[in-house]
């Protein structure tokens, strides 16, 4: 339990740690003058563990891109953000492995009450609704997608505890893969 309070902590706080780690990452990488071979390994590094946090927790372009959004009202510039992200290596290789990261957002469909807030709170859910579901059947997972940049904001926001985000090893498999196995 004390775990999952620090997580939804972090998540409330995560906007502050991204430009903090932002900041310092692009200071370091100017002062002393390291490769950006160095940070695209680091990237990938997380992606293997985390998935795609690096775009929403450390990326120094990503605190600009959420600088800009906050400034922007309306969906229509999350669809910038995405084609940003397009753009960046780490974000093509940690998005690629969403699918086999170690850590994960899980879900308890024992306690989930399908609310819906965890989708309203996802962005990937707000741009796709017909595709993507963290808690409907037969929609893909935005988790374990390649554009969710693991912001935890479902988490964050679920009432009853019912997401987290936690460590588990095996692939992920789409509900299109589950269904198929099924027939």
């Amino acid at each position: 339990m004390k775990k999952q309070k620090l997580l939804r902590w972090a998540i409330k706080q995560r906007k502050v740690i991204q430009v903090i780690i932002g900041v310092a990452l692009y200071i370091t990488i100017g002062y002393y003058h390291i490769s950006l071979w160095y940070v695209l390994l680091f990237g990938a590094f997380t992606g293997v563990i985390l998935g795609k946090v690096f775009c929403r927790w450390m990326c120094p372009m990503g605190v600009m891109m959420e600088f800009l959004m906050s400034m922007t009202p309306g969906e229509s510039f999350r669809q910038t953000y995405q084609y940003h992200k397009l753009g960046c290596p780490i974000a093509w290789i940690s998005g690629w492995l969403n699918r086999f990261s170690f850590y994960r957002i899980s879900l308890n469909k024992d306690t989930c009450k399908s609310c819906g807030i965890c989708d309203k709170q996802c962005y990937i859910s707000t741009l796709n609704s017909a595709k993507y579901s963290i808690y409907q059947n037969g929609k893909e997972r935005p988790g374990a997608s390649f554009s969710c940049s693991k912001c935890l904001q479902c988490v964050s926001e679920c009432p009853n505890g019912s997401l987290t985000y936690k460590f588990a090893f095996s692939p992920l498999k789409t509900e299109k893969q589950v269904s198929m196995k099924k027939k």
